[in-house]
């Protein structure tokens, strides 16, 4: 071709407007998060939308990839945030639960010869003690039936019920705290309205968690929705990602996956194992015994991203 085309002017009108979409969400997500400003990502979104972006625009060329397009816009992501490495563990899900080979995506209740029988959960592979975190995870189907849900739980929060339960399994009980797609959270086998539903396809809920101020918000296509629970740093024990559905043929896929410092110290911290060569010689630093035991604990959050370095 002579002439440079953007991405956008391959697609259908209707595509456009989708791709669009997809940008400006992704845009707010990762202003609100590093921001904590809403208005500066609407502000954003208004100039985007007017075309007062062209160097963005511009920079969607034809030849551009879908990774290009998520580096461009997880940029501001990166400036203040680490790359979670987590996925769904197979060691940890119901038995109408099925994953992808790399273990971004869940497929509750898909064998063809059997309907749901009941409600199917799925646990994530990593547990948070501290930090702030934030995932998102993509319904790729329409949803519908009695529940569909994300959310967080303790390794006891139930993940299987047969003998035709249906129910909301995230915040049945003490164990876990839900988001319905239906707008409802759960948790001590209570709930209250929190959203509107969201029935559509490639609805992307993000889940905020902050274990420094023991809050959990959820996100709608880069929307942050408000406060859902409070007192989570109170648990005293390791929260995990989790989904569940009563519905068959669900289709979950994980998203960006993030985590940030939220002091000083686990700054620090993360700092001196980023140096080691490993950790199992954390007892002979020499250091103060309650500074290798910080040590000792701030590496269960530190280690996949370490990992992932070396």
């Amino acid at each position: 071709m002579g002439s440079r085309h953007t991405i956008a002017s391959l697609f259908s009108d209707a595509a456009r407007s989708r791709l669009w979409l997809f940008v400006l969400c992704r845009i707010r997500i990762s202003l609100r998060l590093v921001t904590g400003s809403l208005e500066l990502a609407q502000a954003v979104e208004r100039a985007f939308a007017k075309g007062d972006c062209p160097a963005l625009q511009g920079s969607l060329t034809a030849g551009s990839s879908r990774c290009r397009i998520m580096s461009l816009l997880s940029s501001a992501v990166t400036r203040g945030y680490n790359t979670e490495y987590w996925e769904w563990d197979p060691k940890a899900k119901s038995p109408a639960a099925q994953l992808s080979s790399n273990q971004l995506c869940v497929y509750f209740h898909v064998d063809s010869a059997l309907e749901s029988r009941g409600t199917a959960g799925v646990r994530g592979t990593k547990g948070f003690t501290h930090g702030e975190h934030y995932w998102e995870i993509q319904f790729l189907e329409p949803l519908y039936g009695t529940s569909v849900m994300v959310g967080v739980g303790t390794t006891q929060a139930q993940l299987h019920l047969e003998d035709y339960q249906f129910i909301d399994l995230l915040g049945m009980d003490k164990e876990s705290w839900g988001l319905s797609y239906k707008g409802l959270i759960w948790h001590e086998g209570k709930h209250r309205k929190y959203t509107e539903p969201f029935y559509e396809k490639a609805t992307i809920i993000g889940i905020h968690l902050n274990l420094q101020t023991g809050t959990l918000e959820f996100y709608k296509n880069g929307t942050g929705l408000g406060l859902a629970f409070s007192g989570l740093d109170k648990v005293g024990a390791p929260l995990y990602p989790l989904a569940s559905s009563t519905s068959a043929e669900t289709e979950l896929q994980l998203g960006l996956r993030c985590w940030r410092f939220t002091s000083l110290k686990e700054h620090c911290l993360y700092a001196v194992l980023q140096h080691m060569k490993g950790t199992s010689h954390i007892d002979t630093l020499p250091l103060p015994r309650s500074i290798r035991n910080q040590l000792q604990a701030y590496k269960e959050l530190a280690m996949p991203a370490l990992n992932f370095l070396s």
